[in-house]
């Protein structure tokens, strides 16, 4: 039967004022307890709802599909469009679920478990974001219309963490709409989920202009009770002060991603309030470790596969520098690539020394590079909190030690193809764990790519043991077993220093302080918890 699982320890004023209302096409209706006018940093890359495993995407696209589980905000695992789940008592490789009758989809049809078989097959896809989630299914079977067995190719314990984000679509719509599959974006693909929409969740897409405005109106045949918020004005505003500056003008109600640099006033500015938190999500570099000559170096070959260079990049990375004058304190610098939500964190992971540019400066010549090398750095500019600035910072440090990094700043919609084709060197990327567990670091980032698995694997890293042994944590009952062989491979992983990580992002939303919202751990808020009044 289905029990919640805890899944983890847990201005420039005026001249802004006036680029917003130059640059926003924003409702300038008062809030209520009707409309709320979200605003962040980001949009939807997307609305396939199996194209693309990314924060924005995934969090504006819960609010028009639903997935059999949730997340709540504790980390706990709540019914969604499963009621119960459960390992068969015949067959310890199955998971029985069953689905909640009565649901309808948009557009009127019914929800069965035709939907969610067909979907969970689309996130196996080859071009779904979300196959590495999947890796350990054998085959998803209809039973009867409300119960689904998921086969698995050994005892899966964990696997119901997997689908926090994996949501259900519509068999009839996709196949009526030829969307079977879903959407390639690295590839520039374009099908008509991209634009349109028919989920059975909480709003249904009114408009959408994307990078510019999604409207999502209440369903009034959604299974749950009625949300306060009866329609949602969704806004992505990339610059920093804009959006700070919309917020202050009336012009939007809930803004996601507070600049570091405005939490402090925005917390003394009448009729708003701040809610702050930790995420579970890393921030880190990585670059090409395998490949021979790199694309973008001024040296022929490739100086991040010598472990000299990679330890002198961990020695001059200064992390509290970046925490107290990029993040303005609004941070937590660490040495392991993954949060303490997160199965398998260590403080001794964690630990970092100080920078040391003169050793760092001698490794690089012993490498090979008495003079250095230069190289390209991609980075974000509209995606995590002050990330262009993070790499700015970075290329100052790297300059001691004679690695000269010309940073390339872009869209995330552009830099995200480039890790997914191998057409970076270096970059810096954010990872959020919804699983709670180290596995999915691993299967996305850390494994090779192959198959299911590395699809993030910007380093192109390989080590077929430790893929081996990544692979047997999905089938492994042993919990304790389990534990240590995470600790193995996390062992070898921060030897072979395959990331080099600066912080554990916190999170701030600031609102009307009419307006109650919680911050959520995976920064994915959803409108359906808002509450008004004071």
């Amino acid at each position: 039967m289905f029990s919640k699982q805890n899944a983890g320890a847990f201005v420039r004023t005026g001249r802004a004022m006036l680029m917003a209302g130059a640059a926003l096409a924003l409702t300038m209706t008062a809030a209520s307890a009707e409309t709320l006018r979200w605003a962040r940093v980001a949009d939807a890359l997307t609305l396939d709802p199996h194209s693309q495993n990314e924060g924005p995407t995934s969090t504006l696209l819960h609010h028009i599909y639903e997935t059999l589980v949730g997340r709540a905000t504790d980390g706990s695992l709540q019914p969604r469009l499963a009621t119960e789940w459960m390992i068969s008592a015949e067959d310890p490789t199955v998971w029985v679920f069953k689905l909640r009758e009565g649901v309808k989809f948009h557009d009127g049809s019914d929800f069965t478990a035709e939907d969610v078989v067909f979907s969970l097959d689309r996130a196996r896809a080859e071009s779904s974001g979300f196959k590495a989630l999947h890796s350990a299914v054998e085959s998803v079977s209809m039973v009867d219309d409300y119960t689904v067995h998921v086969k698995m190719t050994g005892p899966s314990p964990l696997y119901v963490q997997n689908l926090t984000n994996t949501f259900v679509m519509d068999k009839g719509w996709a196949e009526a709409n030829d969307v079977v599959l879903p959407q390639n974006f690295a590839a520039g693909e374009e099908n008509f989920a991209v634009r349109n929409t028919n989920g059975t969740g909480p709003y249904t897409l009114v408009s959408r202009d994307p990078e510019v405005r999604t409207v999502m109106a209440a369903f009034a045949d959604h299974w749950d009770t009625a949300p306060a918020v009866t329609e949602i004005i969704y806004t992505p505003i990339a610059e920093a002060a804009t959006r700070v500056a919309a917020l202050l003008s009336g012009e939007v109600d809930v803004v996601q991603d507070v600049p570091v640099q405005d939490i402090a006033r925005l917390q003394q500015t009448d009729g708003i309030k701040i809610a702050t938190g930790p995420e579970n999500r890393n921030i880190f570099f990585s670059y090409d470790m395998t490949s021979d000559k790199l694309i973008s170096a001024n040296v022929d070959d490739n100086p991040f596969k010598k472990p000299e260079v990679r330890e002198a990049l961990s020695l001059v990375i200064d992390r509290d520098a970046i925490q107290q004058v990029v993040m303005r304190g609004q941070s937590q610098p660490t040495a392991a690539p993954l949060p303490p939500f997160v199965n398998g964190w260590t403080a001794e992971m964690s630990a970092y020394g100080k920078p040391d540019y003169e050793r760092a400066a001698a490794l690089v010549a012993e490498a090979g590079y008495p003079d250095g090398f230069s190289i390209d750095l991609h980075c974000p500019n509209d995606r995590y909190l002050n990330d262009e600035a993070i790499c700015q910072a970075l290329v100052g440090m790297l300059g001691r030690a004679k690695i000269n990094a010309n940073l390339v700043s872009q869209s995330r919609s552009l830099h995200f193809p480039l890790i997914e084709k191998w057409e970076t060197d270096f970059y810096l990327l954010g990872w959020g764990v919804p699983t709670f567990d180290s596995a999915y670091i691993f299967n996305f980032l850390v494994h090779s790519r192959e198959d299911s698995y590395g699809s993030y694997n910007g380093s192109r890293y390989s080590n077929p043991d430790l893929d081996a042994k990544i692979e047997q944590l999905a089938t492994l009952t042993d919990l304790a077993a389990r534990d240590a062989l995470i600790a193995e491979i996390w062992g070898k992983v921060m030897e072979d220093r395959v990331f080099l990580s600066v912080h554990n992002q916190m999170l701030a939303y600031a609102m009307k302080d009419s307006i109650n919202l919680d911050v959520h751990p995976e920064n994915q808020p959803k409108m359906t918890t808002v509450t008004f009044g004071n």
